[in-house]
């Protein structure tokens, strides 16, 4: 299998899995626990890997969100507690929703170690919130280190994926509405939104062109057979989800 082809068919599990604890309840539930309101822990626990930067710092990394809502959350979540103090908070929400909702049968150990490779060897370029999440400590269990690392993929392959968006001439807000549309308004995006043909070709393009930069950028580290065989377990681990 080409590693394209690979870099395409590993996209639910990078794209999908680790996204879910972003959405779960009760990440949500901590983050008013700890001090935070709305969209801050999100913001601020996602955003804060890349240190105490300013608002705009932030708004580059995350591309699809609308820059005062950021800076609004970002700015909260800054007096609620230190930046590196809310990247890990959000790094065990992370951490916790893999020993929560995964269960026994894949190989999760063989599943971390050939996801490590992928994590290790890959080019950071372009992806800053991927380069600040690899540096965070990892987790001991072979259930949250799978989906720690799959979270930094996710970061890797999103922010491929966000300069092929501006490439293929989208703003963000109108690849929002291609994809995402019902998040145009979590992304703080005030209406009325735009109408965009959700069947815009210019997408196409952009999804073979962030396939072809995943592959570049980080399956080359992996041999064919492990290329197949990290599919395959990444089917199972998708099989397995709770």
């Amino acid at each position: 299998m080409p590693a394209t082809e690979t870099a395409a068919a590993l996209k639910p599990i990078v794209n999908g899995l680790p996204s879910n604890f972003m959405t779960d309840g009760p990440t949500y539930a901590k983050g008013a626990t700890l001090g935070f309101e709305g969209m801050s822990f999100y913001v601020g626990g996602r955003g804060a890997v890349l240190g105490d930067v300013d608002a705009d710092v932030v708004t580059a990394a995350f591309v699809y969100f609308e820059p005062e809502s950021v800076r609004s959350g970002w700015e909260l979540a800054g007096t609620v507690m230190s930046r590196e103090q809310a990247a890990s908070e959000f790094a065990e929400c992370c951490d916790q929703w893999g020993r929560d909702h995964l269960s026994d049968g894949p190989d999760y150990e063989r599943a971390a170690e050939l996801i490590g490779k992928v994590v290790n060897d890959a080019s950071p370029a372009g992806a800053p919130l991927f380069a600040a999440w690899r540096a965070l400590d990892e987790p001991d269990d072979e259930k949250a280190l799978v989906i720690h690392r799959l979270n930094g993929l996710r970061e890797l392959r999103g922010a491929l994926h966000a300069s092929a968006i501006i490439a293929a001439g989208f703003e963000p807000l109108e690849a929002v509405m291609v994809t995402t549309p019902y998040m145009a308004g979590i992304f703080g995006w005030p209406e009325p939104h735009p109408v965009v043909d959700a069947a815009d070709a210019r997408m196409v393009t952009a999804e073979a062109a962030t396939d072809a930069a995943f592959a570049r950028a980080a399956l080359g580290t992996l041999s064919d057979s492990e290329q197949a065989e990290l599919v395959a377990i990444s089917a199972e681990i998708l099989a397995a989800q709770v």
